[in-house]
């Protein structure tokens, strides 16, 4: 059996896990002291009178804590702040978070990164080397990828009516955000409030996982599909886990005021 995941990828997550604590650590001294700040009285009204009319939500969403990308080249479309836990979106507002974070251009170089790795550790031998295999990996990196994130953060959330947002913790000690961030593949907010399982995460990937039976010859056992349904919610996570502390790696790097990632959310 030819198994997916060689050993660069077992190794690969646990260190973003490290990272990431590592750059917290970092960027403790300038940790926000406070909560964001509560909603302005004129925007309460304003909510609480477009709710009293029936009106739809707002079509534009927030911008992301820490901006669109973490590192520059990791899609953050889907994290949101915690004051807007609670709060509900449309059907075509998870499409569209799906979509932007499916085909946004880094998403490309990094299944082009991927691909080359898997090129030289030969993964998936069917594919073969030179132009055509690697081409041929760069597709089923990007399909997989995309492919992914739209079931699990579009068409699932809005048929189970599951919120796809990862609402970012923000304070508290590194342990206990680590702790939280890697816990909502598992835990999900439902529309209009509440949690429950996140059915969308594991239903989503699941799909995406048969689907790629069709392109990855080498791995269609149920023994490789189990493995690879298993990298995919666990990449999730720990994509998470870079989302819940980028807006304070980034403060540290670029030295940028406390207000930024709330001003941002506005």
């Amino acid at each position: 059996m030819t198994l997916r995941k060689p050993l660069w990828r077992r190794i690969l997550s646990p260190a973003l896990v490290a990272a990431a604590a590592c750059g917290t650590l970092l960027a403790q001294d300038q940790e926000v002291a406070s909560q964001a700040q509560p909603p302005s009285a004129e925007s309460t009204t304003s909510a609480s009178t477009d709710t009293q009319s029936g009106a739809q939500p707002s079509q534009d969403l927030p911008e992301p804590p820490g901006g669109k990308r973490v590192f520059g080249v990791l899609p953050n479309y889907r994290t949101a702040s915690s004051e807007l836990e609670g709060s509900t979106i449309t059907p075509k507002q998870k499409m569209t978070i799906a979509a932007k974070d499916s085909f946004d251009y880094p998403l490309v170089l990094l299944a082009a990164t991927f691909a080359g790795l898997d090129q030289l550790t030969n993964s998936d031998p069917s594919f073969g080397q030179g132009v055509k295999g690697y081409a041929h990996r760069l597709g089923a990196w990007y399909a997989d990828e995309a492919i992914g994130n739209l079931f699990t953060e579009g068409l699932f959330p809005a048929l189970l009516h599951q919120d796809p947002r990862y609402f970012r913790k923000g304070s508290g000690s590194i342990m206990s955000r680590t702790g939280y961030a890697l816990s909502r593949v598992i835990i999900t907010d439902k529309d209009g409030g509440g949690k429950q399982f996140d059915y969308s995460e594991w239903l989503g990937n699941a799909t995406s996982v048969a689907i790629s039976q069709a392109y990855h010859p080498d791995n269609r056992t149920a023994v490789d599909a189990t493995e690879f349904l298993l990298e995919q919610v666990g990449t999730d996570a720990i994509s998470q886990v870079l989302k819940e502390f980028w807006p304070d790696i980034k403060r540290k790097m670029f030295h940028r005021g406390a207000g930024q990632d709330t001003a941002n959310t506005r």
